[in-house]
């Protein structure tokens, strides 16, 4: 499955040239943004790690090798791909036990940066968001045409896609959550269950969303959708008024697609009909994810830019610094302005 059957089409016009990304680990930089305050005391270890081309599955269970538990005793807030230069946190349940020597997990490709005591480990998506800084190399693009596009994207941020991270190598995820739906079976490996579990919902969430930016609507609010704020688990019902409101302007509010899952969507009017009708498309594939307990959720189609800037070290270098809610993908800002190539021509993945 190619890049475009995966996402959808872009929503600012065709990209102005291509770009290298990811030639070496530090041109793409992640620093989860985590919102706690942590209390310096507590049988929770928390630990601020950076670490470098290595995933965090990899990292973590370095850590519980060095402090001697099990890895089901470490956690963390999000996954970091393997190809980056990336700082996140990862917490260790130490009931009366002192702080281990981690320094056998260290090398070249994993420090510990800081370590903290609190009462409570550190749960799946409790970062508010990831703050990236990417170093585009090799650009052939027009300088003048990138900074227009950019600030047009600062204007109306981007289609919320998953990334092509999210559905594996030429989207195998998808084709082995396809098969397993039409067996009306789930993996037995709890880690490959998950993994395609998210692929088959991912996938039906761009095919959604594709449709809203094909028709020009995954920016604008419809009467019957789902709205929700930036930073918000919770939605609401948009009527005449609600597509009136001055916080979908400025980015705080936006439409949401569905997270297919058990239940009817709670959707009205021409939204509902495109979700039921993009569902119908793939029957078993929803059934699948309804069967496999997965709550119907929300997610929003409109993606804020926080914080976006850009300068060029060099003529054909572009360095880009934003911020992302937590679970959006980087590379899903930059196909709005540039094809993503690498040095081999591979795919270039992308960080959540």
């Amino acid at each position: 499955m190619t890049e475009l059957e995966l996402l959808g089409p872009r929503a600012s016009g065709e990209p102005l040239g291509t770009a290298v990304l990811k030639a070496v680990a530090e041109d793409f930089q992640v620093d989860e943004v985590l919102d706690i305050p942590l209390s310096g005391q507590g049988e929770h270890l928390w630990l601020w790690v950076e670490k470098r081309d290595l995933n965090t599955e990899e990292a973590a269970r370095r850590l519980a090798r060095a402090a001697g538990v099990p890895v089901r005793s470490i956690s963390y807030a999000g996954l970091k791909d393997r190809q980056a230069l990336t700082r996140q946190w990862f917490s260790l349940h130490l009931p009366g036990k002192a702080d281990p020597d981690l320094s056998r997990a260290e090398d070249a490709s994993l420090r510990v940066l800081k370590q903290v005591r609190h009462q409570r480990k550190l749960q799946r998506g409790a970062h508010s968001a990831n703050g990236f800084t990417l170093r585009l190399t090799a650009l052939a693009a027009d300088h003048q045409a990138v900074d227009a596009r950019l600030e047009q994207l600062r204007q109306q941020g981007v289609p919320n896609y998953f990334g092509t991270q999210r559905f594996g190598h030429g989207g195998g995820n998808v084709h082995d959550a396809l098969d397993w739906a039409a067996r009306k079976a789930l993996p037995e490996q709890r880690n490959v269950r998950s993994r395609l579990l998210s692929a088959g919902r991912s996938y039906l969430f761009n095919q959604l969303l594709a449709a809203r930016v094909a028709d020009g609507s995954w920016a604008r609010a419809q009467v019957g959708d789902l709205l929700a704020f930036t930073d918000s688990r919770s939605f609401f019902p948009a009527g005449e008024a609600e597509c009136a409101d001055p916080r979908l302007a400025i980015l705080d509010l936006h439409p949401t697609g569905p997270m297919w899952g058990e239940g009817a969507s709670p959707a009205g009017g021409a939204p509902a009909q495109l979700e039921n009708a993009i569902g119908a498309r793939q029957p078993a594939l929803c059934q699948w994810l309804a069967q496999a307990g997965m709550d119907h959720e929300r997610r929003i189609l409109r993606l804020p830019i926080g914080g976006l800037t850009w300068h060029y070290p060099e003529p054909d270098i572009l360095q880009l610094e934003f911020v992302l809610p937590a679970g959006c993908f980087a590379t899903v800002v930059v196909r709005e302005v540039v094809d993503l190539v690498s040095a081999g021509q591979t795919d270039s993945p992308c960080v959540f």
